[in-house]
């Protein structure tokens, strides 16, 4: 939590807020290490396990994802690796070329091997229904991972608002532990979205960045299981290449460490909320959340992430049928292999850059289709779920920085014009007029916007400009 009062106990503003030149170097070095916008006096002291040093080059800047989102690159696309699957097209372009040498040498020298082109077309026509199944089968998961993520930013925002405005605080230290338990529920709803993301990708416990320090004096069955849940091995250098260059037989199961768990690690984000169900049921109770409107806001806000994150869990738990999978695979490359057999006759030793760009496209759509079928993981393409729960961490941190703003004291304020653009003076200035002055000015500003609206009727010059116009472009001619 910021500081956000001064040490005479006056409450601070935004306007108000200073950075420590001082720590502002060291942080421009080491952008890594700041959590939130709220680090600006002390730089902390761990940095996120995600965030990567860009102090030089390697391959993790181009085939470790989730891509960052707020990078801007000037190369032209077709130029661009960063969040391409060239690299997982590697291996099968280096079979296909093979292949197409060997049937190209031996129809050349030995015998031509030649198939009718109609087995081209039929076969063309299955692969192309087969790879758009695919695909859009997978885009559509991809999309709906990204409407639940926003829907639960939403409702996570809503809550917290709900929470900190109209969940009053009493007078005294009562008042002090109610402040102070709004902004541990708040907390709550950040490790929520946390804990989601570390589920949707099969990393169990609560030893990770942002999560621990929120949760860690919850008891949850997570935090039991923490001591014998096996670590966290990085892979080797051999190991890392073939998962760089998709070498299924390279690939970890993401599930490992649960399998390999003695204790039972429960759902995470479901006692979390039960928790903040609690909190909400408290609230409820001592009427510090008086009207039942509110009441009700907050009781279906916890209901509404409960509903995310079954959503989330239904995306994640339901992918293509394994049996699609496996016949879309196999179809693919036996329409690749047959191509040489008949693109020899007319393309002859072309038989062979001509096969690896077909199967460069054929196979490079298929291959998008399988990195995006899971939206939540680690793949360049995958949804940057670090940056949401970061941005949902900043705007949580933007609505506890202030107390519950109160209406008298800035719409009072000078810079408040009320009737602008028709008038600039402020809002005192229309205190001393009258109720009448007030609406027949609001008339006023009515009649003057009674015109056609520019999208449908653009302004367009008026005869004596356009004689103007046209008389100034013939002294021009002569």
């Amino acid at each position: 939590m910021a500081s956000s009062t001064s040490t005479d106990g006056k409450t601070l503003r935004p306007s108000e807020l200073e950075i420590n030149k001082a720590n502002e170097s060291a942080r421009n070095e080491s952008l890594n290490k700041q959590l939130s916008p709220l680090t600006w006096k002390t730089p902390p002291p761990t940095a996120t396990l995600n965030q990567r040093r860009r102090t030089s080059v390697d391959l993790d800047d181009y085939f470790v994802g989730p891509r960052d989102m707020s990078k801007h690159s000037k190369w032209p696309f077709f130029l661009r690796m960063h969040g391409s699957v060239l690299p997982k097209m590697l291996l099968p372009l280096l079979v296909v070329a093979l292949w197409s040498t060997l049937i190209t040498c031996l129809s050349q020298w030995i015998y031509p091997l030649v198939v009718d082109t109609l087995l081209l077309t039929v076969l063309g026509f299955v692969v192309g229904l087969a790879i758009s199944f695919r695909t859009s089968s997978a885009y559509e998961r991809y999309t709906e991972g990204r409407k639940y993520w926003s829907q639960m930013i939403f409702i996570s925002q809503n809550l917290s608002r709900t929470i900190w405005i109209h969940a009053t605080e009493r007078d005294g230290e009562v008042g002090k532990e109610d402040l102070l338990k709004k902004i541990s529920a708040l907390n709550l709803v950040v490790a929520f979205s946390r804990a989601v993301m570390h589920k949707l990708r099969f990393e169990p416990g609560i030893e990770y960045a942002h999560l621990k320090d929120r949760i860690e004096y919850l008891d949850t069955f997570a935090k039991a299981a923490e001591a014998d849940i096996p670590k966290h091995s990085e892979s080797g250098k051999m190991k890392a290449m073939g998962e760089y260059l998709g070498v299924t037989f390279a690939e970890s199961n993401p599930r490992k460490r649960i399998k390999r768990s003695k204790k039972p690690l429960g759902n995470l984000p479901l006692e979390i909320l039960t928790h903040l169900a609690a909190y909400v049921h408290s609230i409820c109770d001592n009427e510090t959340l008086k009207l039942g409107l509110y009441q009700n806001q907050a009781i279906t806000g916890v209901v509404q992430l409960n509903e995310v994150l079954t959503g989330v869990e239904r995306v994640l738990q339901t992918p293509l049928p394994i049996a699609y999978s496996i016949a879309i695979s196999q179809i693919t490359w036996v329409y690749v292999m047959m191509l040489p057999f008949q693109l020899w006759a007319a393309l002859q030793w072309v038989t062979i850059p001509g096969c690896i760009f077909a199967a460069y496209i054929i196979l490079g759509i298929s291959a998008i289709g399988r990195e995006i079928e899971n939206p939540f993981g680690m793949d360049v393409n995958d949804l940057p779920l670090d940056a949401y729960c970061e941005e949902l961490e900043m705007d949580l941190d933007i609505i506890m920085s202030q107390p519950c703003p109160r209406p008298g004291d800035y719409m009072k304020k000078a810079g408040n014009m009320p009737l602008f653009p028709l008038d600039f003076r402020g809002y005192s200035a229309w205190m001393s007029r009258s109720k009448e002055d007030i609406r027949d000015a609001l008339m006023t500003k009515t009649k003057a916007d009674m015109r056609a609206r520019r999208s449908i009727n653009p302004d367009r010059p008026s005869s004596d400009e356009k004689g103007h116009h046209h008389t100034l472009g013939a002294q021009q001619d002569v």
